[in-house]
């Protein structure tokens, strides 16, 4: 960790050397760890370090970005003038009207320091501690366990400076047998949250289970979906449609819905970059407080994110800190997600199914249709035929096409605890309960 004057000194070394009329500095520095294991081997211990330079100049309503991991003050100077020319040749947008003055940034203690200092042999026991669970029941594991850090500083020209600091543990497996899988996860800003033998109980039992899966026919079923399915479906509610230039643009599904119902009573969702129960991000990459946000409130449409450059489009509106570094083509979107829980229990949604399916995960889930919020993708890792409240047999993996929305209006049964999913492949995650839900619909099979 350079730590916030390190940062701070770079960003003003970099903002001197600008002539722009408005120049943005995010200065960046993380450190990940992260051991790799397949076929039941540990196979890779891997260690990145990096600092990165970021820099977006507005000359005459035109904007150019360019960026780097040199921090030499003639690396600066180069890194500030492509930016510049960029800009440049750019078509002015008369719409964009100022990079945001300073405010105010409540601090938030994300960052442990038991997850930074946690060692390669210490990964990797916990890692042989799933192995040896996989080896004794003839399977082959394969996953990653890592742990990271990272720091960012967001200065500008109009005097803002924001600093946040953060640490994140993830552990993720998938257990094969011959035609069989099972996957768990576990997520914690703290690494000693993170039981590594339970996680890999969990996938060992599910490739178990799964062993011999048999066919079902595509309709409409009442599915119990884990958090990790849910939390999916709540990611794409924020990718497709709950960010301001979308609804602005008319290709989300809260444009003109605001105040009405939309989801089911027990549905209340929201983003809060200071929860500590996710992964915790108070300002954003403009350098303005997070605000938490209601997006839907007991069903009822209440809001969508903002950043500057929306806001400003809009009478009366201001900033809930929601920019993603520029340049970025997708507007404001809601990364710190969670759905408010239930009062109920896995095992008390199983042991009230008549007949349906048990979903541990999607895979390859896309957008369909934004407007009505309608995507498409697979189950995987775990797929199983309810029958008279108990898990009678696995299945073969499904294809479904369904409305978000619609799944939520059907949500019979939420589940009492969230937990946080890290999405794999970058620093996002979502808070999410287990849900059960009726006539969820699936459009095709698969052959595995």
């Amino acid at each position: 960790m350079l730590g916030q004057d390190r940062l701070q000194e770079i960003a003003e070394r970099a903002l001197r050397k600008a002539t722009a009329d408005q120049t943005e500095i995010i200065v960046t520095s993380s450190n990940s760890l992260l051991t790799r294991f397949a076929a039941n081997t540990i196979h890779q211990n891997v260690s990145e370090t990096d600092v990165s330079v970021r820099v977006r100049s507005i000359v005459d309503r035109k904007t150019g970005v360019a960026s780097g991991n040199r921090f030499e003050d003639s690396d600066l100077e180069k890194l500030v003038q492509s930016a510049e020319t960029a800009a440049r040749f750019q078509q002015p947008n008369p719409e964009i009207q100022s990079l945001p003055g300073p405010q105010p940034v409540k601090d938030v203690d994300a960052f442990k320091e038991a997850t930074m200092s946690f060692t390669p042999m210490q990964r990797a026991v916990a890692v042989e501690s799933i192995l040896t669970q996989s080896r004794d029941h003839g399977l082959e594991a394969a996953g990653a366990f890592s742990n990271e850090q990272q720091e960012f500083l967001i200065a500008n020209s109009l005097g803002v400076s924001a600093y946040h600091r953060g640490t994140v543990a993830h552990l993720v497996t998938v257990v094969m047998g011959e035609d069989s899988s099972g996957y768990a996860s576990a997520s914690a800003l703290d690494v000693s949250n993170i039981d590594a033998a339970a996680v890999g109980k969990v996938a060992v039992d599910k490739a178990l289970q799964g062993r011999k899966p048999t066919e079902l026919e595509p309709g409409e079923y009442t599915v119990i979906l884990e958090e990790e399915a849910v939390a999916d479906m709540l990611f794409m509610l924020g990718y497709i449609g709950f960010g301001a230039l979308a609804f602005q643009e008319g290709r989300s599904f809260m444009t003109g819905k605001l105040g009405e119902k939309i989801t089911g009573d027990n549905i209340t969702i929201w983003d809060d970059g200071h929860d500590l129960r996710g992964l915790p991000l108070p300002v954003d990459f403009e350098g303005v407080p997070k605000e938490k946000v209601i997006l839907i409130e007991n069903g009822v449409a209440r809001s969508v994110v903002y950043d500057t450059f929306t806001a400003a489009r809009e009478e009366a509106r201001h900033s809930t800190g929601h920019s993603l570094p520029a340049p970025n083509g997708m507007g404001p979107i809601p990364i710190n997600l969670f759905m408010a829980p239930g009062t109920s229990t896995k095992e008390e949604m199983l042991a009230s199914t008549e007949r349906g399916i048990w979903v541990t995960r999607f895979h390859y889930t896309n957008p369909v249709h934004p407007v009505k919020s309608v995507i498409t993708g697979m189950t995987r890792d775990g797929t199983f035929l309810i029958e008279d409240g108990k898990i009678t047999r696995p299945l073969k993996n499904l294809r479904f096409t369904q409305s978000i929305l619609e799944a939520f209006a059907n949500a019979e049964m939420l589940g009492k605890d969230l937990k946080m999913v890290k999405d794999d492949w970058n620093s996002l995650a979502t808070c999410a309960p287990a849900a059960k839900v009726r006539d969820f619909r699936f459009t095709g099979t698969t052959d595995f």
